[in-house]
């Protein structure tokens, strides 16, 4: 049993049910910030640890942006190291206004295209389960043509981290909050 703290209820930790050839998209910009909800960033280390106890996947895909500060090259460096295969590509910067003759800018570094890609090339490897770590709203099609695929498609997210496009998926789709899995816990 967990308990949900944003309603002081308990729920049932939930485990993932994988019968067949699965793989695993996380992406990782997104998932950075469910840091808002659980308090401290997802550890990219228990996440493989925990996804590793399921037999049945046979891949783990992290997509997540290259910047050009060390700190950034350290933790990519490390994710590799952990067993990851990783997709990335650099960081842009866009400015969105100046104040004081200064530019503001944002990170901006969107993997939709590059999981896309990589889906369709999992289809023509046999996968069968498709578990994805995002709650970006964009991949609401890459998820609905799965699903007329006969593909079992798992989403986790966390709250306040769901598209309202996923969340109206509601034939072939699973969804679970990140906190419900109790990765943290299984340490």
């Amino acid at each position: 049993m967990a308990i949900d703290t944003t309603k002081n209820t308990i729920v049932k930790v939930q485990e993932l049910k994988l019968t067949s050839k699965t793989v695993v998209y996380i992406d990782y910009g997104n998932v950075y910030g469910w840091k808002s909800h659980l308090k401290k960033p997802v550890d990219p280390k228990v996440l493989y640890k925990y996804l590793k106890k399921y037999s049945k996947i046979d891949s783990l895909n992290f997509f997540y942006g290259t910047d050009v500060n060390q700190k950034s090259i350290d933790f990519l460096n490390q994710v590799k190291k952990i067993g990851y295969n990783l997709i990335t590509k650099p960081v842009k910067y866009i400015t969105v206004g100046k104040v004081n003759n200064q530019d503001i800018t944002i990170r901006k570094c969107d993997f939709d295209i590059e999981v896309c890609m990589n889906v369709y090339q999992h289809l023509n490897e046999g996968y069968d389960t498709f578990i994805f770590f995002s709650g970006d709203g964009d991949f609401a099609p890459v998820y609905e043509y799965l699903i007329k695929q006969a593909k079992k498609v798992i989403v986790i997210y966390e709250q306040g981290h769901l598209g309202k496009e996923i969340w109206d998926i509601k034939k072939g789709l699973f969804k679970t909050r990140y906190s419900f899995l109790q990765v943290e816990k299984q340490k």
